[in-house]
């Protein structure tokens, strides 16, 4: 029981008149209390519960669909639908029930003029491979997703601002289909197109009128697959005021697919000086190996990397970032299952490498500020060397697997916690997100890691 309802528990001993209070002072009442606290007390009565009901405390909502509750939908019209902004639907795209469910509450969502944002939720973001997709598949997503998102979409009286299609793989490949639908595209602030593709060597490329994506002109966060980025892409968005451009990316197509060229990104670069630039690479078991090749840039302002389950530590595009990307380079994440693979450097294959790649971009990169490194096998002494070079401008440094028989623990920690002014210890695997620890993982446990990874960029 939390504090409010002991408070409450205690005076309900004397019976008093609560739902005489006045509502003017029963909401300055409410609004002290957390949200926890705030529901709590709006259980004491029907006067208190209708007090909660209010637009400024339901500005974010979280709706989490549940076949087994026929309420939910009418619960969600009358009380719900037009006090929220922002709504987020939590869902199961494997599920069909949930999916009918998932429809009706979309034209709910449509007619709320009031909702201007809207996210999906889901840790099933693949039905099945696209290619393998038949006919009825795409007219459920259609009828089911498609339809209303685009009546959503359509609303000029109150427009969209925000739309995030969670990441589900089938319903991003509508992007230009939807973009199309903006009734005020203008008025569209964050837009996330990027996708987890259930084959990712294997896939169709997103079709997008860059001109849909001029239309957005108060556009600030995108997030894309990187198959979709063209020069003429890049050129285009240089008239919005982007603050943030994740770019997502799967495998790489074919040699004759034109890489953006070092023109463009230097263009990119000159106009967007302060622009948060996320590279994320998700099972791109191909693309990992051609990455300082096929993707990166001398020019490309990127400011944070995410190297997620690639089953491979390319060496030398980090050692080619920390030269070329030295000057905005913020965050680097190396992310895999500790049992994959042999986890520590192969010099026989990397030998121009005479320092572990972390450690030169510790010294290279003046703006760098977080090393999360798990699945790849750390020496100590090279996590001292990170420490003393960037000290307490490095505000995370966070490891798991350390080669302890190089040297004991106690002999480098306390000198890390001091050069960073901070309390600091490795990860224990038995406290690591199972994805990450020693062991088989399940497919379905990884993908929601690399989701609420993804998520968690998008801020």
């Amino acid at each position: 029981m939390n504090t409010f309802s002991k408070f409450l528990t205690t005076l309900n001993c004397f019976h008093p008149p609560w739902q005489t209070i006045p509502t003017v002072a029963l909401t300055q009442i409410f609004d002290y209390l957390e949200p926890e606290d705030r529901r709590s007390a709006a259980s004491v009565c029907y006067a208190w519960r209708q007090c909660l009901f209010q637009k400024r405390y339901f500005r974010n909502f979280r709706f989490q669909i549940d076949v087994a509750r026929d309420d939910q939908l009418t619960f969600f019209h009358r009380s719900m639908a037009h006090l929220v902004r922002k709504l987020v639907i939590v869902f199961d795209f494997h599920n069909a029930f949930q999916i009918q469910k998932m429809r009706r509450l979309l034209y709910k969502v449509a007619r709320c003029e009031n909702i201007q944002a809207l996210r999906f939720q889901t840790h099933n973001v693949g039905l099945v491979a696209v290619g393998n997709m038949n006919s009825d598949h795409f007219v459920a997503i259609e009828q089911c997703f498609v339809e209303p998102l685009k009546l959503f979409l359509n609303r000029k009286s109150k427009p969209c601002h925000l739309l995030d299609l969670g990441a589900i793989e089938a319903l991003t490949y509508y992007g230009q289909d939807l973009l199309r639908s903006c009734g005020k595209p203008q008025e569209l602030e964050q837009l996330t197109l990027a996708s987890l593709k259930y084959d990712p060597s294997h896939y169709p490329i997103l079709s997008l009128d860059i001109t849909l994506l001029q239309k957005c002109a108060n556009l600030q966060v995108l997030s894309l697959d990187y198959d979709t980025l063209t020069d003429d892409l890049l050129h285009t968005i240089q008239v919005l005021p982007l603050r943030k451009f994740i770019i997502v990316v799967h495998g790489l197509d074919s040699e004759e697919q034109a890489s953006v060229s070092e023109y463009a990104w230097a263009n990119f670069a000159r106009h967007f000086t302060n622009i948060d630039l996320v590279l994320t690479l998700v099972y791109a078991y191909e693309a990992i190996e051609l990455l300082q090749t096929r993707v990166l840039r001398r020019h490309m302002p990127v400011t944070h990397v995410r190297l997620l389950f690639c089953e491979f530590m390319n060496s030398e595009a980090l050692d080619w970032m920390s030269l070329n990307n030295k000057d905005t380079l913020r965050s680097i994440y190396y992310m895999d299952s500790a049992y994959k693979h042999n986890n520590r450097l192969d010099y026989a294959r990397h030998n121009f490498l005479r320092q572990d790649p972390f450690v030169m971009m510790a010294w290279r990169c003046m703006h760098l500020e977080e090393i999360v490194v798990h699945g790849y096998l750390m020496d100590p002494h090279n996590l001292v060397g990170i420490a003393r070079l960037r000290g307490r401008k490095l505000k995370r440094l966070e490891v798991s697997m350390i080669d302890w028989s190089m040297a004991p623990l106690n002999a480098y920690k306390e000198e890390i916690c001091s050069l960073l002014g901070q309390q600091w210890a490795p990860i224990r695997i038995d406290k690591l997100p199972p994805s990450l620890s020693y062991g088989p993982v399940d497919y379905e446990v990884r993908d929601q890691f690399v989701y609420e990874m993804l998520r968690q960029d998008l801020g």
